[in-house]
């Protein structure tokens, strides 16, 4: 093992299912303050309340009391915003029958 790997740890390639699994973890249970979507120029907010839940091998946001993205781990990306108050969420969601959508979730609480 060189010396770099020991300092630092594994280099894990965000393609990986464990870094996505790993991911799909941080998230879960995490509050959701209110959720946006990219729509025809605009920043629209379809969303507000709720959480995100890992159950099986699925992520899945629900806010507005509504379940509005459902995707594989597999096919799961998670980007957490620079601020570090929210994360773009990508994937096929299975609500749409697998048409990719990206979200953006924003915290209720700041993470640190």
């Amino acid at each position: 093992m060189s010396f770099l790997k020991k300092i630092f740890g594994k280099n894990k390639s965000t393609d990986s299912y464990a870094f996505k699994l790993e991911r799909a973890r941080e998230l879960h249970g995490q509050p959701v303050k209110y959720v946006t979507e990219h729509r025809n120029g605009n920043e629209d907010v379809v969303g507000r309340g709720g959480a995100m839940c890992l159950k099986g091998d699925e992520f899945i946001v629900d806010s507005s009391g509504d379940r509005l993205f459902v995707t594989d781990v597999s096919d799961l990306e998670a980007n957490y915003l620079m601020s570090g108050d929210g994360v773009i969420i990508k994937g096929k969601n299975k609500l749409e029958d697998g048409k990719e959508r990206t979200i953006t979730v924003h915290f209720v609480y700041y993470r640190k």
